[in-house]
Order: structure tokens, then C-alpha cells, then sequence
């Protein structure tokens, strides 16, 4: 906005012609003078104030009418979000969906029964997100992040977690049947009604898991396991849980 002054009144050409002291520089001193008397009479204008109030008003209405559709802006994007997670629904790759749950999850919408069997989300972060009973069969998974999420109930069936970051996870009643979870973190999950069977447990870190309740362990592989609960091992072997390094270890 333009800071306006009330200007005083210029002096008269007779009086501004005495005060130049060169006769070649009458041309110039003419056109400031012409300048300054339509300086003078705008500032008395107050048809100009006027309109600069409008202009500040307009802007202040923009910026509430832009607040204001704050919510239709983010509804839209959550729209687009779950087109491209649907869209990709039994396609591999990635097809942008690592963003797209990224998104959602950071503006705390709920995943619960999101659809993304097959897909590739290497090094997807979703800290706290909640993904009760989604499918997440077969995914590339590996290098993620899903610290304090809710994955009860959720089918991770022949998932790559390797080296993962499921602490505090909510397992509870979860599928990790052959789940690939070499060297992830475990650390405090609840694995409460869940199958291990065939699941791939090598250095993995156990750290005060809830494991008392695990329906099967059948055949996983707890070589090198680090931070076993008391009894854990001697649990899983008793219930057909093996140890052995592995051809890629």
C-alpha cells in the first residue's frame, strides 16, 4: 500500500526560474515542475486514497477466501491421494503410491484396509499410521519405517521387511507367514495371535516383543536373534522354529 502525504504547494515557474543557475538546465527543471503540480493536486485527490483502501481490502479478502477453501484444497488432495492408490490396486512397482500413503498419513488419515498386495514401497515411512487389516502381501517393503503403526489384523504374507523399523508396532492377530524380516526391528511389537510360520526372523531385534500368544512360529528362522525375551528361543524351537545362517548371510 502507498504511504500518501499531503504535499505542499509548489512554487510558482517565476519563482522556480530564479532559482536555477544555469539557463541549460530550464528544460529539465520545467518537466520536474510540471511533475510536482500533479503530485500536488493527486495528493488532494481523495478519490486516490479511496481506491488504495480498496486495494488493501482486496488483498485481505484474498487471503481469508484462500483460508477459507483451506479445506477444500486438502480434501482434494486426499482425493487424488487414494485415485492413485486405487488406480495401482494388483499392480507392481510403485506407481506413486509411496507418496500417496506418505500424504494421507501425514494429514492422519486412516489406511485401515488399504489395498497395496504386490506393491513396491521401498523405504516408505508411515510412523503411526493406522493400517488395521491391510494387505500388504508380497510388498518390497524393505528399509521402512513403521514405528508405533496399528497393523492388527493385517495380511503381510511373503512381505520384504528386511531391515525394517516395526517397533511398537500393533501385530496383534497379524499373517507374517513367510514374511521376509531379516535384520528389522521388532522391538516392543505386539505379536499377540499372530503366525510366524515360515517367516524369516534371522537378527532380528526382539527387544520386549509380546510373544507369548504367537499362534504358529512353524519353520521360521530365528538364527542370531538379538534381544530375545527369556524363553523365547527355546519356546520357538520347542514349536518347530529352526536356526540356520542361511545362503545369504
Amino acid at each position: 500500500m502507498l504511504v500518501r502525504e499531503q504535499r505542499h504547494r509548489p512554487l510558482s515557474w517565476q519563482e522556480r526560474g530564479q532559482s536555477l543557475g544555469r539557463r541549460w538546465m530550464l528544460p529539465l527543471a520545467a518537466i520536474e515542475w510540471s511533475f510536482e503540480w500533479v503530485a500536488y493536486w493527486l495528493s488532494r485527490w481523495a478519490f486516490l486514497e479511496v481506491l488504495e483502501y480498496l486495494g488493501a481490502l482486496s488483498v485481505l479478502f484474498g487471503v481469508l477466501f484462500y483460508l477459507g477453501e483451506a479445506g477444500d484444497r486438502r480434501q482434494q488432495k486426499h482425493y487424488q491421494a487414494w485415485q492413485v492408490i486405487n488406480t495401482a490396486q494388483g499392480k507392481g512397482g510403485s506407481g506413486g503410491r509411496i507418496e500417496a500413503l506418505q500424504e494421507l498419513n501425514a494429514d492422519r488419515v486412516p489406511l485401515v484396509g488399504v489395498d497395496v498386495s504386490g506393491a513396491f514401497l521401498q523405504g516408505i515411512r508411515l510412523r503411526q499410521a493406522r493400517l488395521a487389516r491391510a494387505d500388504l502381501e508380497a510388498v518390497d517393503a524393505r528399509d521402512s519405517d513403521f514405528q508405533h503403526s496399528d497393523l492388527a489384523y493385517a495380511d503381510l504374507r511373503s512381505g520384504n521387511f528386511r531391515n525394517g523399523d516395526l517397533s511398537h508396532t500393533n501385530l496383534a492377530y497379524a499373517n507374517l507367514e513367510g514374511a521376509d524380516l531379516v535384520g528389522a526391528v521388532l522391538a516392543a511389537a505386539d505379536l499377540s495371535g499372530s503366525s510366524l510360520k515360515n517367516a524369516d526372523l534371522r537378527n532380528c531385534d526382539l527387544a520386549g516383543i509380546k510373544w507369548q500368544r504367537i499362534t504358529s512360529i512353524e519353520s521360521a528362522n530365528i538364527f542370531g536373534v538379538r534381544n530375545a525375551p527369556a524363553g523365547f528361543v527355546a519356546w520357538g524351537r520347542l514349536h518347530g522354529a529352526v536356526s540356520s545362517p542361511g545362503a545369504d548371510n
